[in-house]
Formats: structure tokens, sequence, C-alpha cells
């Protein structure tokens, strides 16, 4: 099923609601990771999403409705309609909710990103990007449920999940993630300072590492989740923008029966440096004063956020500073949970919880200013991969750890939690320990 894609990105052909929807479940032997990867890379859809859950893998392919929401703007395209696009005010959470109401499909799932600046006061560029996809392939435990409306499409994606073969992966071209030093530092500086002039407790403070070749994001995507162990991962690709990535970090978690999560990640150090490197790091991680201040006022920030939005006697602390091993680094990570109050929904818990705590700062308004001030406009870095769907349940992975790709460039983002404790040296050091944990697995298109 082809598509044609308008000038304001919405896909034009292919939408319908009224084929039939075709269902097959495959038996698979290949890793689940080889399977997204020979459908991504198939060249059977231009648009697709990867989201990787624990134990589960989904790849939502082509465009059967779409939502793009721009500064002032959101764009949507649904099966039987023309395109719609109209003015927005307010929350953009409020501006997705509304958009999906109006979806003529008695059900649905749809897949994509939110950029940083979806929180900013003065929102600029493209904030939000999701697709309901016209194939859909969830993968667990060895069989694959394929879902779709095109079912010459459907066969050709079973065929491909019981192909024996898996596609090479390439051969990887580390990235030096040793310069810009000194520029990064003077802003970590400057942070330091606004921290002890009281404008704000803590900010995200981060560094763009920016490519000299093209990239096969595809392979990256494998190569990199081979020496990953993200919470959640994803691969993507919607009109020509192309993002993988580790995420270290669960944003926001909200099941069809109202339980909500977040799972704030602070306080890092270096993993993966040998047995005993790795124990003396993890104590060093567990004991620092800095290190754990920074994880406790980020779960606290979390904890007032989710009281906005569930029954204050359902919001608890779990795992409290437990160390979560993600690639190249270790982390003082714990879980906050609530259950959602009467008249709340999935999108109020976006709204409460985005961007993470982790990657903006303490109080969130003044450091996403100081973020705007110290820094370019960020993107999808610090945003979300998101799936939400039409029985209230929605999934977002802060996007951190991850490449990004458009107009032939590719780049890579890294940051630190600043607070007053802070030095620039130990922060710098920080960043390189991050992007370590996908700058090694960077494979050149060839």
């Amino acid at each position: 099923m082809s598509s044609a894609l308008r000038a304001d990105g919405l896909h034009t052909d292919g939408l319908r609601t009224d084929a039939t929807l075709t269902e097959l479940v495959v038996e698979y032997t290949s890793d689940p990771l080889t399977l997204m990867s020979r459908l991504a890379g198939s060249g059977l859809f231009d648009d697709y999403v990867v989201y990787e859950r624990p134990g589960s893998w989904t790849f939502a392919g082509g465009t059967l409705g779409e939502v793009v929401l721009d500064t002032e703007t959101v764009h949507a395209h649904w099966p039987d309609q023309p395109p719609t696009s109209r003015s927005w005010t307010g929350r953009p959470a409020d501006a997705l909710r509304d958009t999906f109401a109006e979806a003529p499909l008695p059900t649905w799932t749809a897949y994509g990103w939110l950029a940083f600046e979806f929180a900013a006061s003065r929102p600029a560029g493209r904030l939000a990007h999701l697709i309901v996809p016209r194939t859909e392939v969830r993968a667990q435990d060895g069989r694959a449920t394929i879902t779709g409306i095109d079912t010459a499409e459907t066969e050709q994606v079973a065929k491909l999940l019981t192909d024996a073969d898996a596609p090479p992966a390439g051969v990887p071209s580390p990235v030096d993630v040793r310069v810009d030093g000194d520029r990064y530092r003077a802003r970590v500086a400057e942070a330091v300072a606004d921290i002890n002039a009281g404008r704000y407790q803590k900010v995200i403070v981060s560094r763009r590492l920016d490519i000299s070749y093209p990239v096969d994001v595809v392979s990256t995507y494998v190569r990199g989740r081979r020496a990953n162990t993200p919470a959640r991962s994803f691969l993507l690709d919607l009109r020509g923008f192309q993002a993988t990535g580790f995420s270290p970090e669960v944003l926001a978690s909200v099941d069809a029966e109202g339980r909500v999560m977040t799972q704030p990640l602070a306080g890092t150090r270096a993993f993966g440096l040998g047995t005993d490197a790795d124990a003396r790091t993890r104590h060093d991680l567990e004991t620092d004063p800095k290190e754990i201040y920074e994880h406790a006022v980020s779960v606290r920030t979390s904890q007032d956020e989710l009281y906005r939005v569930c029954d204050p006697g359902t919001v608890q602390v779990t795992g409290f500073m437990t160390v979560k091993e993600r690639g190249s680094v270790q982390h003082l990570g714990s879980s906050v949970s609530g259950v959602l109050a009467p008249g709340r929904t999935a999108w109020d818990v976006l709204d409460a919880l985005f961007p993470g705590v982790t990657a903006s700062g303490i109080p969130k308004p003044e450091a996403i200013e100081a973020i705007t001030r110290l820094e370019e406009r960020r993107g999808l870095y610090s945003g979300a991969v998101v799936t939400v769907s039409h029985n209230g349940a929605l999934d977002s992975a802060l996007v951190l750890r991850a490449l990004y790709n458009e107009d032939g460039r590719a780049w890579l983002r890294a940051g630190a939690g600043i607070v007053s404790a802070s030095t620039p040296d130990r922060e710098y050091e920080e960043t390189c320990e991050k992007f370590s944990s996908i700058a090694p697995h960077v494979v050149p298109l060839i």
C-alpha cells in the first residue's frame, strides 16, 4: 500500500477503515532483536517505530493515522477523512488528547516521539509526531502476532519473521567522545553559579557530539542493543527523522487499570570496567553525598508530580536507591508509583512528569528556562518515545543514550545533573561515560 507525503508531513494515501484486519501468528527462531532489525531494514515501510519493553518487542510499520504537533498547529489525518490542521493553545498534552479522541477507529495504538520542547513555555519547532500503524507486530516468547489492514503486506511480514538468515549488522566505527571539554566545563560552571545564586536547585547540562560520517541507524541499533541493558529500547524512522537509543529509565507507564509508574534515575558512575573496578565505582556511587542528594531530590520531585494526578494515598516509593546497571554506566534508581485519581488520564500523567526530572532539573520551569539559555534546541534528546492506546494505557521511555539522524547528519548527545556540589571536570567525565553506551557501536553507512 503506497503513501504520499504532504508538505505538512501528513500522509494522504492509504488511510482506510473499511479494510478487513488480517491477523497472523507465527513462531520464530531468531532473537527478537534480529526480527525487529529485519523488519526495519526491509524497505516495506517508509515510517516505523520499534519499541522494546522487558520481555516483549513491538514493530509499528506504515501509517494508518497520524498526528503531528507543531508550535501553534496540530495536524491530523484519519482514515476516510481529509487531513486537518488547526491551532491549539494551552497544554500540548491536551492538544494530543483531544486529537486522538476524534480518531474514527474502534481501537488504536499510536507510536512516536515528543521533543524536549514539548514542555517549554515558548515551544518552537516540531513538538510531537505519532502514527497509528497499518501493520503491527508483537513478538514475545517465540511467537509473533501480526495485525494489518493489507493482507499481502501482512504475509510479507510473516515471511520476513520466519526467515532463518540474520541480516549483517555492519562493523562499528567508534566515535571519539573526548571533545568540546572546555566549552562544556564553562557551561557547568555557569550552572553552578546560578544554583549558588538560588535560581534553581538542579539542572541537566548537555553537550552535542556531531558524527563526521553517514550512519547506518538500523545496524547501530543492533550493535548498541547487544551491548546495553536498557529499561526500554527503540528504533524509529518518521518522515525521514531517524533515532535509536537504549533508554535507562521509564518516564511514565500507565496501564489500562490506571496504575502509574515512573522510574527516576540520578547519580552516575562508570560500569563495565571489570569486577573490581565496578565494585569500587558502585561503592563510590552509593556513598557519595552529591550523588545521593541528586537522587533524593529527583525522587521527591517525582512523588510531588504523582500527587497531582494520583490518589495521594496510593503514591509510594519502592526500591529506593537501587543500583541499576545500564551499559557503560550504573545509576542510583528508584520507582515511584500510584493509582490515577478520578477524572485523571494518562495524558495528565504525561503532562505532570514530562520532561523527566532527571533530564531537566529542579524546579522544572526554572531548569527548562536555564537549558534554553545554556544550550541550543534539544529536539528528541531528553524528550520521550511514547506508545499510547485507546484503552487509556501509555508507556514512555526517556530519550537518553541515543543517536539521532536527519538529512544525512548524525549526532549524539549526553548530559549530567548539576547541583551545588558539582565540579566541571567530574560532570564532563560523566558525559563521556554516558556517551560510551552508544559511541563505540556506531556503524557507518556503506
